[in-house]
């Protein structure tokens, strides 16, 4: 995802990152937060899927205050620590981010699917172990997302956050079609799998 411009202090424009979204967003789901708040927000959720240096996430906020979009309140005394809650302006831009046009294809970034396309440069039995850690790790995975759908599945005010809960299960499960079927020699199954979901094609 590119940087996006947005309209600051003064009405310039101003530049924003995936990370300065996250932070805008965190704040606007959890209220009033420490950069700690934030760590430990991201880490259980938008972590499993959108992954970023968290040390971001104690310099952003600063930058995102002096902007006017988010305000920062610091302790008197003892540790001073800082908490930032959202501008109205905070505010109006997450939301001009979120109603924009997302134009980007989505990003995968994964070590396993770079080591399968160079395979014919190693050993032959590569693929196949490549192909079992996948499987342990996808079925892994989808435990930690299911553990996570049956303790907040039935908050009501959480249904919004599930929706990304089960596109991320969508995607373990399509991942684990596939690392299954590579290990078992079956590659064929899934094209097949793809043919039996595919629309009708329209009539002449």
């Amino acid at each position: 995802m590119s940087e996006t411009r947005a309209s600051g202090r003064g009405g310039g424009g101003i530049r924003l990152s995936p990370t300065s979204y996250v932070v805008l967003g965190m704040i606007a789901l959890r209220g009033p937060s420490t950069p700690y708040d934030l760590k430990r927000g991201v880490a259980h959720s938008v972590g499993y899927f959108w992954n970023f240096p968290h040390a971001q996430l104690y310099s952003e906020p600063d930058r995102l205050a002096a902007l006017g979009l988010l305000e920062l309140s610091t302790e008197d005394a003892g540790r001073r620590r800082k908490t930032y809650s959202l501008t109205e302006e905070g505010r109006r831009t997450l939301r001009t981010w979120l109603a924009s046009p997302t134009e980007e294809h989505f990003e995968m970034r994964d070590i396993a699917e770079l080591k399968l396309f160079f395979n014919e440069a190693g050993d032959p039995g590569d693929v196949s172990a490549l192909a079992r850690d996948q499987i342990r790790q996808h079925e892994d995975r989808i435990a930690v997302y299911e553990d996570m759908k049956e303790r907040f599945g039935g908050d009501e005010s959480l249904r919004p956050r599930m929706l990304t809960l089960e596109l991320g299960l969508e995607m373990e499960h399509a991942a684990l079609r596939f690392w299954t079927a590579l290990k078992e020699g079956d590659l064929s199954s899934l094209a097949e799998g793809r043919r039996r979901l595919a629309p009708p094609a329209p009539d002449a």
